[in-house]
């Protein structure tokens, strides 16, 4: 029983095929309703690319490369109304602006697991300060991303940041991963508490550790990646994703008994 006195969504084990037809359905969902998951993936692009502009502003540059790192962990927090898009597709049911925003208005829990995701996030970007004022200086300053990456890449300070970095990353995205790549959809598509909807979310990554930690190293590689061009690639990719994780959620987690 979850603590909300309901009986606990049953997971269920998924397995590479399931990923690749989640993708494929992902896709078809983005091509039958474009206009959606466009407006999603550019407000995610904007958002990244308004905090570059504002690090750029203050005089980080240097903290463009983490950002684009870590703003992947932010994307299933984005992705909400792509999922509800997905779920009105799969029933039938009208799709509208008004229709996406009123039903993630209209589940309270969403919100504390926003703070979640935002939560880490803000974690990490600290710790890569942290990990610079550390490794490179207490006062170190670079005057563009090129010069920071040549440090990084051409120095053993800069590359145990990079390595340490990474390391500490890797393990923010699996933990944030495991809290949310259920939970979100969970949340939107049944009446639970976010506790409840983290716990399952982890309970589907070690029923089916290999092909989750797969799809959650496919999600980071192909966000960075698109982000890489000014956060652009993301128009694309991010609906496409998010898409996708509400039909492997589907497969994740049974329907509920009639």
């Amino acid at each position: 029983m979850s603590i909300s006195g309901k009986v606990d969504p049953v997971v269920r084990p998924v397995a590479a095929t399931d990923i690749a037809e989640a993708l494929v359905e992902g896709l078809r969902d983005f091509q039958a309703l474009p206009l959606y998951g466009l407006c999603f993936g550019a407000l995610y692009a904007a958002g990244g690319i308004a905090i570059m502009l504002c690090f750029t502003a203050f005089g980080m540059v240097y903290l463009i490369y983490p950002l684009a790192a870590g703003f992947a962990l932010i994307g299933p927090f984005v992705a909400i109304g792509l999922y509800e898009v997905s779920r009105r597709r799969e029933r039938g049911e009208p799709v509208s602006f008004s229709a996406i925003w009123s039903a993630v208005r209209s589940r309270s829990e969403i919100g504390w697991m926003a703070f979640v995701t935002l939560f880490v996030f803000v974690v990490w970007m600290y710790q890569v300060r942290l990990l610079i004022a550390l490794l490179l200086g207490l006062h170190a300053s670079f005057s563009s991303l090129q010069e920071f990456m040549t440090v990084v890449l051409t120095t053993n300070e800069g590359l145990l940041f990079l390595g340490i970095g990474n390391a500490v990353g890797a393990v923010l995205s699996l933990i944030l991963f495991s809290l949310t790549v259920v939970s979100f959809p969970l949340l939107l598509d049944r009446e639970v508490d976010f506790v409840t909807a983290m716990v399952t979310s982890v309970r589907a990554v070690v029923t089916s550790p290999l092909p989750m930690i797969s799809w959650a190293a496919v999600i980071v590689m192909l966000l960075i990646v698109s982000a890489l061009p000014y956060f652009l690639g993301l128009i694309v990719t991010l609906p496409v994703l998010g898409h996708a994780t509400w039909h492997l959620y589907r497969r994740l987690v049974a329907p509920m008994p009639a």
